[in-house]
């Protein structure tokens, strides 16, 4: 198991293998479907977004309200292939990574290829687990959409599995 920094992996991408797992540490974007669907209002009007995409890394969650000492409630993965018709456009635009469950379209799969980008798959059920991962929570936009809207983590030690790797090679079949 390898740990990684999400500074490293614009330089490392190409030697992660689908099916290895890591420990990530850094700062992640977490959006859902409303979260995504905001952003590309925003494109699609010429508006600024409210993130830097370039090397960017988007966690596919929505957490619970924090407690105590905590940063976040529970926060697992939610289903990836949700975000499918969005992934494209934000890999070409910079995205480098994303983080959820389950299986991803063949479109997602030659974006990965082309953008030499990476899937990393979180393992579900396990929210009140990962939130230990997560020491830091920003809402950064639209806050009006409660738990699916856009944070900035800070992720601690999060492990993760390669789903699919840049070259698209899938660890799994379903």
């Amino acid at each position: 198991m390898r740990n990684i920094s999400v500074s490293d992996l614009p330089f490392i991408r190409e030697e992660l293998k689908a099916g290895e797992f890591i420990i990530l540490s850094g700062k992640v974007f977490c959006a859902r479907d409303a979260a995504h669907k905001k952003l590309f209002e925003l494109m699609d009007s010429g508006k600024e977004l409210p993130m830097c995409l370039k090397n960017a890394v988007i966690y596919y969650a929505g957490p619970t309200p924090e407690f105590g000492n905590k940063a976040v409630g529970s926060c697992g993965p939610t289903t990836s292939s949700r975000m499918d018709k969005y992934t494209p456009k934000l890999m070409q635009m910079g995205v480098i990574a994303t983080i959820g469950k389950g299986k991803r379209s063949d479109e997602v799969v030659e974006s990965i290829i082309e953008n030499k980008a990476l899937y990393f798959c979180a393992i579900g059920g396990a929210g009140a687990v990962a939130s230990h991962h997560i020491v830091k929570s920003e809402v950064i936009a639209f806050p009006e959409l409660g738990c699916e809207a856009l944070r900035l983590f800070e992720f601690d030690n999060f492990p993760l599995i390669v789903g699919i790797d840049s070259f698209g090679n899938v660890a799994m079949k379903a």
